[in-house]
């Protein structure tokens, strides 16, 4: 699933929790930063000034980071089914 302009500002940090150091940063607080947001990450921009080619910006960055630690992930478990535990002591 890919992150969108009209994702909830809630279910962007339940769903996808590097996104609230990402907004953080870009001075977009949220929830769990100490400043209620409702509404979609679109709103939540452009309430800070944010223009559209802003946040076509962030839609590729915050895409291109799950995405990072999706490929991440998948090595981590290719790593961990590739070790060789037969000569693991078993005493």
């Amino acid at each position: 699933m890919e992150i969108e302009k009209d994702i909830l500002i809630e279910d962007l940090v339940d769903d996808y929790p590097f996104a609230e150091e990402y907004l953080r940063v870009k001075g977009i607080k949220c929830i769990r930063c100490g400043e209620p947001i409702w509404g979609t990450l679109e709103d939540a921009a452009k309430e800070k000034g944010f223009g559209d080619a802003d946040i076509e910006l962030f839609i590729k960055e915050l895409n291109e980071i799950n995405q990072n630690k999706n490929n991440h992930n998948e090595q981590d478990n290719q790593h961990t089914r590739s070790i060789d535990t037969t000569r693991l002591d078993r005493s």
